[in-house]
């Protein structure tokens, strides 16, 4: 009988996996691609939708389902799975049934803290989702302390905090970057920028106030940002390909993010290992990730924001000394830190040898 040991079999759930995608997606993408020098002795797969499995990195073979989206995708996340030793659900969900071991990665507990910012069925379902999770999972990984402890006092249970970092696109761009973007977008000489989804939780409607009383135009991009949600008086630019994301941030007068609500925040985190001088709400997680990187705004008011953004609107010394924490705080965060630590929980949970 051979002693050579068994290499552990591993399943990533991915199916939010997208090459460019942001957010979960960028989570997904990222950590993938460092998983595979961290684990050299395990066998790795990940479930993935069919079109994103020829973007996977090389050693992680995939295992694919069929592209949806909404409570069809979701039961592609939970329907059981045998085969592996160990499970992890890089957005919460796991099998009902079949790995040896699960662990399932929290974002927030959005669902849960801000259902309003969903539709009564979406938030339903993915609440239900989570609950069961976080109930079967063997080990919980939070992005943040924030959720961390949000988990603890509505769940009862510990996770073990797993920070995330800036996607791999995201840095300083050379001058020439910034000027094309500009040009390529009709950009003002100065602006302040928010990135992200037109939604109530990212009170757009609050930073367009703020904007006003000061005098200078809003630049938003996104989703929605240039349809009937956004208001009317700032510069929408839609969707922006994430190859011109860090001039944009570069490029603004100061970078900001009124949002209500965050488990981690990487837009922000992006924005400073772009050079960006941002102002971001002082909510969730968003204090401890940005920490002296950001400008922090405590009320929700546009006169809180006009107080935060004017200094830096008049003070190229302040500004300029902004951009330069950012860049500091946003380079103590690496994926491959990310993916260290990742492992070093499931061998410490004695999920793998």
């Amino acid at each position: 009988m051979s002693n050579e040991k068994r290499s552990a079999t591993v399943c990533f759930g991915a199916l939010a996996y997208r090459p460019d995608g942001a957010g979960v997606a960028t989570y997904q993408r990222e950590l993938l691609a460092r998983l595979v020098g961290v684990m050299p002795q395990s066998r790795l797969s990940a479930l993935v939708q069919a079109d994103a499995a020829p973007v996977l990195p090389s050693g992680i073979a995939a295992l694919t389902r069929p592209v949806a989206a909404g409570a069809r995708r979701a039961w592609h996340g939970v329907a059981p799975l045998r085969g592996f030793d160990l499970f992890h659900g890089l957005d919460v969900d796991v099998p009902l049934a079949g790995p040896r071991a699960t662990v399932a990665t929290v974002h927030d507990l959005s669902v849960f803290d801000v259902p309003w910012a969903f539709s009564r069925y979406r938030a339903g379902g993915e609440q239900l989702l989570v609950r069961t999770a976080l109930r079967r999972a063997d080990l919980l990984i939070a992005v943040s302390e924030f959720t961390a402890q949000r988990i603890a006092d509505r769940f009862g249970r510990e996770a073990v905090v797993v920070p995330l970092a800036p996607a791999t696109w995201a840095r300083v761009p050379e001058e020439e970057a910034v000027d094309k973007v500009r040009a390529r977008y009709g950009l003002p000489d100065r602006f302040v920028l928010q990135v992200g989804t037109v939604e109530p939780r990212k009170q757009v409607a609050l930073l367009d106030e703020a904007t006003r009383v000061l005098d200078i135009p809003l630049v938003l991009a996104g989703g929605g940002s240039d349809g009937p949600a956004a208001p009317r008086a700032a510069l929408g630019l839609g969707y922006v390909d994430t190859a011109d994301l860090p001039a944009l941030y570069a490029a603004a007068t100061v970078v900001a993010y009124c949002s209500q609500y965050e488990g981690f925040g990487l837009p922000p985190v992006e924005a400073m290992a772009c050079g960006g001088a941002v102002v971001a709400s002082a909510v969730g997680a968003l204090p401890q990730v940005c920490g002296d990187g950001a400008v922090l705004v405590e009320q929700t008011n546009a006169h809180a924001w006009v107080r935060a953004l004017r200094p830096l609107l008049h003070d190229e010394s302040a500004n300029q000394d902004l951009r330069d924490r950012g860049l500091v705080a946003a380079a103590a965060l690496s994926w491959q830190s990310t993916a260290e630590a990742t492992v070093t929980a499931y061998r410490t949970a004695g999920l793998l040898p």
